[in-house]
């Protein structure tokens, strides 16, 4: 079995390369380089690699779900829908690796990558729900919003932008911006600016964050 340091960066390194060569153009050799090891190590604790590949992917989505408890414990009631898109949006960013894997994964293996949403995210959805139905029982959200299908793109939105932010950022202007908040502070703005009702008939903690 695999030592955690050892466990840690072989996951990374296939992370990495299989975000950007895809799981079909990244070789074992290559991942195994990639840290230091000998091929034979690698298969020492990683028996394959479909193996190696569904470690990675289990690991991502396992994280994805983590961060949210530990962040709802610390976040006041009021402060939890913005502290759920924050969390997911900063998961992303941290690493866009993350983001690439993921959409590669789910348009090369849709199937794969769905049972993995069901044991993995799931929970998470259901906690960005609890919050958009209670803001919406008390009027702050559109009343005929779909709010399963407002997570659903919300997902799309935050993982397929980040996939493809390292491309796209050459089309914002120069400048002394930190382009990470930039996109962060973006983000947040267009996910609430369709959800919820105009800032005027809306609570403090609802409203649309200014330009």
């Amino acid at each position: 079995m695999a030592t955690p340091d050892v466990r840690a960066q072989l996951l990374a390194a296939a992370t990495r390369l299989f975000a950007a060569r895809g799981f079909e153009g990244t070789s074992l050799q290559a991942i195994a380089a990639a840290v230091g090891i000998r091929k034979p190590s690698l298969l020492y604790h990683f028996g394959s690699k479909e193996e190696l590949r569904q470690a990675v992917l289990d690991d991502l989505l396992a994280r994805w779900n983590q961060v949210l408890p530990e962040l709802l414990m610390a976040a006041a009631e009021r402060d939890r829908f913005d502290g759920v898109l924050d969390a997911m949006t900063d998961f992303f960013l941290d690493d866009p690796d993350r983001a690439r894997l993921l959409v590669r994964e789910t348009l090369d293996r849709p199937e794969d990558v769905r049972d993995r949403l069901e044991r993995y995210v799931r929970p998470w959805v259901a906690v960005a729900l609890n919050q958009l139905k209670a803001a919406k029982s008390e009027g702050q959200v559109h009343p005929r919003a779909d709010l399963a299908a407002y997570v659903v793109h919300l997902v799309q939105l935050v993982v397929g932008s980040i996939a493809v932010m390292d491309t796209l950022v050459a089309l914002l202007p120069e400048g002394d911006v930190d382009r990470r908040e930039r996109l962060r502070t973006e983000l947040r703005r267009m996910a609430k600016a369709g959800l919820f009702v105009p800032r005027a008939a809306a609570p403090k903690q609802y409203e649309v964050a200014a330009e």
